[in-house]
């Protein structure tokens, strides 16, 4: 396997009999969910008649787990590493050692079966976001953005602001209007601020455990894709798998409305809209390949309309993911540790579907054999068809 990985437990590496004794090793990254890794190792009796690894002091509650890995690749010119082209993280871009989870250990779960045969432990543990949902508060935050208050909460728990995070900044909450209060733990508060912004929430390891960088952040989808996949070559190939579907059900574009305290206008302020804000990642969005928008009303409290129009692209932006590809990869094989944020792209697919994607979720799966990576992508944009025109629903409507 030309991969390598060390683990840490409280910011030191793990002997090497603790590498031969793991079966499978996971490490899930996700845009929308905190990251997860799980560690499975046999369990036997020991000449005392404990169960070894059970009560282990290295995998006691809340120890700290890092998960390291780098990989090589003998097709190097496929891979491009450049920081600035991977979005909502702070590593080298994939080839370079990259902290995959950075967290604590928060479950067991024991199997056992009769005389202890083919027994064994299942150790789960959350990213080093768990820390921020330990209480709820209740907090009025008065004459701040939603980023100051995003940056003030990372700033509590040690984690360093991305510089991302001052992009697209909502206006300021003052006590004259709507002030904003927190009724959550401090993760859940500002999930939800970065679901109404439009915006990703994630707290994500560097190169190094125990350097965090919290982000409070949009994708950036114009930058160069971190390596191309390429399946349909016998020779070239560096994916076992894809499975690529597109869904036009979701809204594209929004008729938002609302009567403002500050303003004596009786219609309000207005932020109608099908622009997401984010550049395409193809050549047609999902109303023009849709052939027909799907419209929808949107109302929400806001004081100025700078705001509500950060409500309405939002919305479109997450319903704008209308292609998604799932697939699978073997690290040798690709030659690049894929992240959650990442933008790659797919070659040889056809005219619909080739192009560059951003990476949604990655399940790191490592056996003393390989190392995996289950993916799923996604896109908000298809290419020009071979055939040219709009939708299938425009001719309907329009005959």
């Amino acid at each position: 396997m030309s991969s390598n990985y060390q683990i840490f437990f409280d910011n030191q590496p793990a002997d090497a009999d603790f590498y031969t004794s793991i079966s499978l090793l996971e490490v899930e990254e996700n845009m929308d969910l905190p990251g997860a890794v799980e560690l499975n190792v046999p369990v036997s009796r020991t000449e005392a008649g404990d169960l070894t690894y059970v009560s282990d002091d290295r995998l006691r509650p809340m120890t700290n787990l890092a998960v390291v890995v780098s990989a090589s690749s003998s097709d190097s010119s496929r891979v491009i590493a450049d920081a600035a082209s991977v979005p909502c993280r702070g590593d080298s871009g994939g080839t370079g050692a990259q902290c995959i989870f950075d967290g604590y250990v928060l479950s067991h779960k024991l199997h056992l079966n009769t005389g202890v045969t083919d027994s064994k432990l299942k150790v789960w543990g959350q990213d080093a976001s768990w820390l921020m949902n330990l209480t709820e508060k209740v907090k009025e935050w008065v004459n701040v953005s939603d980023i100051d208050a995003a940056n003030s909460i990372f700033g509590d728990y040690g984690i360093i602001p991305a510089e991302e995070n001052s992009d697209e900044d909502s206006p300021s909450h003052n006590e004259f209007g709507h002030s904003l209060m927190q009724r959550a733990t401090d993760i859940q508060f500002l999930r939800a601020l970065a679901r109404r912004n439009g915006k990703f929430c994630r707290v994500v390891c560097t190169d190094k455990p125990g350097v965090r960088t919290g982000y409070f952040a949009s994708p950036k989808l114009d930058v160069k894709p971190v390596t191309t996949f390429s399946i349909t070559d016998s020779e070239t190939w560096n994916v076992q798998s894809l499975d690529l579907q597109w869904e036009v059900t979701a809204p594209s574009a929004v008729i938002a409305r609302q009567a403002l305290f500050t303003d004596p206008d009786p219609d309000g302020a207005s932020a109608d809209s099908s622009d997401t804000g984010l550049p395409l990642l193809g050549d047609r969005g999902l109303a023009n390949f849709s052939g027909s928008p799907m419209t929808v009303l949107l109302a929400a409290p806001v004081d100025e309309g700078d705001e509500l129009t950060l409500r309405a692209q939002s919305l479109l932006r997450e319903s704008a993911w209308f292609v998604r590809c799932e697939g699978e990869a073997d690290i040798a094989r690709l030659g690049v540790v894929l992240r959650a944020g990442m933008i790659v792209a797919i070659e040889g697919v056809g005219a619909l579907h080739s192009g560059k994607y951003l990476v949604w979720s990655v399940r790191h799966m490592i056996t003393p054999d390989d190392y995996r990576m289950k993916f799923v992508l996604v896109r908000n944009a298809v290419g020009q068809s071979s055939t040219g025109g709009g939708g299938g629903l425009a001719g309907l409507i329009g005959a």
